[in-house]
Formats: structure tokens, sequence, C-alpha cells
């Protein structure tokens, strides 16, 4: 079934509905929310691993509510009254993605090696490139 996804924001993408989920026609998976979920829940993952210093424990909160608004602002964008409400979420998600690298960018990582980390904040720059687009398709 084909269905115009985010109509009522003036986007004409044509989508496929699979089992509930979404995917662009031409079968590239299109699961944003998802994909802000998997983020938060790896943040928090990642920050149980982390050297317990003062530091460290003051931007893990930071980063623990910045990582979950990404998705929480989404779902809201989706939900949302009209044109303006939409835009207004969308940067939102896209602020929070931004405050969640600088975030990751902060922690002392002692002697953990930075891999993971380097692979969180690649995701919140792209997380932040895909808002940013939204953004500036619905203007």
């Amino acid at each position: 079934m084909l269905k115009r996804a985010n109509q009522k924001h003036g986007f004409n993408r044509q989508v496929r509905e699979t089992n509930g989920s979404y995917s662009a026609v031409g079968g590239k998976k299109y699961d944003l929310e998802e994909r802000t979920f998997r983020f938060a829940q790896e943040v928090r993952r990642f920050i149980k691993t982390l050297p317990k210093t003062i530091a460290n424990i003051e931007d893990a909160k930071q980063l623990v509510r910045a990582s979950g608004s990404v998705g929480a602002n989404y779902i809201e964008a989706n939900e949302s009254l009209g044109q303006k409400d939409f835009i207004m979420k969308i940067k939102i998600c896209r602020k929070e993605a931004k405050e969640s690298r600088f975030f990751l960018r902060l922690l002392d990582l002692h002697d953990n090696d930075g891999v993971e980390r380097d692979r969180l904040a690649q995701e919140a720059t792209e997380l932040m490139n895909i808002f940013g687009a939204i953004y500036r398709k619905a203007q």
C-alpha cells in the first residue's frame, strides 16, 4: 500500500507501508523514530561504561536528557498541530542532536578508547543533518 508521508506538512515523499513501518519506495528503511530511540538507548549503554568522575556524572546527565529529547521531539513533530509547530519541533530535534554531540565530546574516557564515543558522535551528526534537511524542506 502506497502512502504520502507527512503530507499534512507539505512533503510528497512516497513510502510503502510494510508491517507498520515505512520504507522509501525503493526499499531503504525510513523509520527515524526507531533510529532516534536506538540512539538514546546506545548513549545510555555507553554512559554506564564511563569512569565516575564529577565532570562525567554532570555531563552524562545532560547527555541522557539531550539524546532522549531528540526522539521525543520527533514524535511530537509527527503529532504536531500545524506547519509552524512541526517546524519548531524539528528545529528542537536538530538542536538536541547537536547538544548530544557536544556532551559526547566533553566526556572524559580515561582508559576507554574513543571508538564508541566517536560512533555515537557521528550518529548525532547524521541526525543533525537529517533534521536540518527536514527543516529546510518544510519551510
